[in-house]
């Protein structure tokens, strides 16, 4: 979904949508004469997406065919440039609706979803699957030698979107992998709208939010309640009815090994990593099976620690209760001690001030920009120059209609001339008439987290939004996410933002010592259940077509994740991070074969961030280094390339048991 540019066939297409349009004009057919750029969110109704989602996708096939119609020889301008160019409306509506439907998918959202994404994933196989626009680009890639780095890594990428999505296929061949890509689009929806519901059903279950799950467990002092509550929550999608997420999943996974096969891959892992850093499944497995046993070398230690305090046997619904029974023995330190110093809005300066120190930028309230719901906040960035980084959205609290987790996106790519407009969304607590917002130290890493990703969108300066931000190797993009939690209790920083809510004063320095020393306490089970998540999604997608055959239903999927379980030596005490019918991060989110990125980019933040330590966290030559050497080139170049010019050296893989106090 690429920008637009004019042809005589596009604007009569363009005119004929907009004729046929209803009573009122579509916002999205119109040019945003407001604060930079941004959406007119008041004007913009839901029957106004189809539509645009339409005339979008006409109006860049006429681009894709002024392509294909040019007479010159292929060329870097006329072919890929030309690609990167097109599609401004359908980026346009699609900017504003796919964020809306994460964050606010009512019932009226999901069915104009279940209409729009077969249309779009028809329009990206058609433009994908085109024989004569390959050609074109495969002449460019050929002959990329007297390209700029960055050009070829734009043509570099638009070739192997042809090749990965079936264009080297005989017709029947691509008539199935795009039969495939339409139902696994379908099929993904629902999964997702699914789990909305299983977690809003879960609310009424238990009474407290998914989202405030993990603090129920470590405060509830009903065993029995806290039992209740555990096999609630790890049972979402597996509860029949019609939101089970059984069936819908291993289609899912049958659809995905059949694509690899299409493609000539012994199972979907195998193709999906084959252009990620790792680049195959056996890297994968040997990087984290030894991560796996460190975990439960220290769980073991934990559970220890807990059972002596309890006095009986550790169940998994014990285990956050126990755990912070243990915390606070250990280290006189409990969430009612460090909240009152988190308030959310206290927190969101701690986050800007860390990357204005750092990054010597600038960030104030925007105002004047229109906001899609009451409670999120936008913001304006500038650089140390004052010029436009772009414009930032903060949607910070939990909401009914908005789906589990924390994430940033894009409204609007940055590309040459043109600055991103980007969204942080988290599921913090909301204040009440009663209560102000007070985060965590978890929630807290979660904000510093999400905003480092969208520093890696804000400080881009590439030419092409193909490469732009965050459009690197999904096993990359966690690494500068993962590095800007470092400067959350930072000392320094904490000064500037960690103040009593009630009465201003600061936080202690003794409680910041206990905050740093516990970040390391737990972490046979936090990286135990991250851990055996990733190893969960590698060995369902490790599965061939053959042996996927096998399975039939929910009893099939559980039979399996138990195996697995098993063979890589996870404690009963502890279950993956997230179980297979509300992995959403895999089968709704793009980290299929990929959830190990989490773990394999922190390798490259802890190294990075040891370099910060040996030279000094707020060293403005190293910041500087850091920010144009990873944070402003994106994806114009091979990850590692950039991490071994910048380091001197490969990363080092113990890095990560050091930081997590597991050597």
């Amino acid at each position: 979904m690429k920008r637009f540019f004019p042809n005589a066939v596009l604007i009569i297409t363009l005119m004929a949508t907009i004729s046929a349009c209803s009573e009122s004009a579509n916002p999205f057919f119109e040019e945003w004469n407001t604060p930079y750029g941004t959406a007119p969110f008041s004007r913009i109704e839901p029957r106004h997406y189809l539509p645009a989602f339409q005339a979008g996708i006409e109006a860049q096939r006429a681009e894709i065919q002024a392509i294909l119609d040019n007479p010159e020889a292929p060329s870097f301008e006329n072919t890929v440039a030309a690609y990167e160019r097109s599609g401004a409306l359908l980026a346009k509506v699609g900017g504003v609706f796919f964020n809306l439907s994460e964050s606010d998918s009512t019932p009226e959202m999901q069915k104009i979803e279940e209409e729009v994404m077969p249309l779009v994933t028809a329009a990206e196989d058609e433009i994908f699957m085109n024989e004569a626009f390959f050609q074109r680009v495969k002449a460019v890639y050929e002959a990329s030698e007297g390209l700029t780095r960055e050009q070829q890594m734009v043509t570099k990428k638009l070739y192997e979107a042809f090749v990965r999505n079936g264009v080297a296929l005989d017709e029947a061949g691509k008539k199935r992998f795009s039969e495939i890509n339409t139902r696994l689009a379908s099929l993904s929806q629902k999964f997702g709208q699914n789990l909305l519901a299983e977690n809003n059903a879960f609310k009424e279950q238990i009474g407290v939010t998914v989202s405030g799950y993990a603090d129920f467990m470590a405060s509830c002092e009903d065993r029995a309640q806290r039992e209740k509550a555990f096999k609630a929550y790890s049972s979402r999608g597996n509860n029949g009815g019609e939101h089970d997420n059984n069936a819908i999943v291993l289609e899912i996974l049958k659809l995905r090994a059949e694509q690899a096969a299409l493609l000539g891959y012994p199972n979907f892992a195998a193709y999906q990593l084959s252009n990620k850093m790792a680049g195959n499944p056996e890297t994968v497995d040997a990087f984290l099976q030894p991560i796996m046993d460190a975990s439960m070398r220290k769980a073991r230690e934990e559970i220890a620690d807990m059972e002596a305090l309890a006095g009986h046997k550790i169940e998994p619904w014990d285990w956050a209760y126990y755990a912070e029974k243990v915390r606070s023995q250990k280290y006189a330190l409990d969430e009612s001690q460090t909240k009152p110093y988190f308030q959310v809005d206290s927190v969101r300066k701690g986050v800007f001030t860390a990357a204005e120190k750092v990054y010597g930028i600038h960030i104030e309230p925007a105002p004047e920009v229109e906001v899609y719901h009451p409670v999120v906040k936008a913001y304006r960035l500038s650089d140390g120059d004052g010029s436009l980084l772009g414009i930032f959205y903060a949607d910070y609290f939990v909401r009914e209609t908005k789906r589990g987790g924390a994430w940033m996106n894009n409204f609007r790519d940055q590309e040459e001339g043109v600055r991103p407009i980007i969204v942080n969304v988290c599921n913090f607590p909301a204040p009440t008439p009663e209560s102000a917002s007070l985060l965590t130290v978890d929630n807290v890493q979660t904000a510093f987290h999400e905003f480092g990703h969208a520093l890696h969108g804000f400080l881009t300066q590439c030419h092409y939004k193909s490469v732009s931000g965050t459009s690197v190797a999904r096993d990359f993009v966690e690494m500068f996410s993962q590095f800007n939690e470092n400067f959350a209790f930072e000392p320094e920083i904490l000064k500037a933002y960690a103040n009593d809510y009630r009465s201003g004063e600061p936080i202690p320095s003794e409680l910041v010592d206990k905050i740093r020393k516990a970040l390391k306490f737990n972490q046979g089970f936090m990286t135990g259940e991250l851990c055996a998540a990733s190893i969960l999604d590698m060995k369902w997608h490790e599965l061939s077509v053959e042996q996927l055959s096998a399975f039939q239903g929910s009893e099939d999927i559980r039979a399996f994740e138990k195996k697995v379980c098993d063979e890589m030596g996870l404690c009963d005490e502890i279950i993956p991070r997230y179980r297979t019918t509300y992995f959403n991060h895999i089968f709704n989110s793009g980290y299929s074969a990929g959830y190990y990125s989490y773990l394999w980019s922190e390798v490259l933040d802890v190294d990075a961030w040891e370099k910060f330590e040996a030279e000094g966290v707020f060293n403005p030559a190293l910041a500087k280094s850091f920010r144009e050497t990873f944070l402003e080139k994106g994806g114009s170049e091979e990850p590692m390339t950039l991490f071994r010019s910048w380091r001197g050296g490969d990363p080092d893989p113990g890095a990560l048991l050091r930081s997590r106090g597991l050597n």
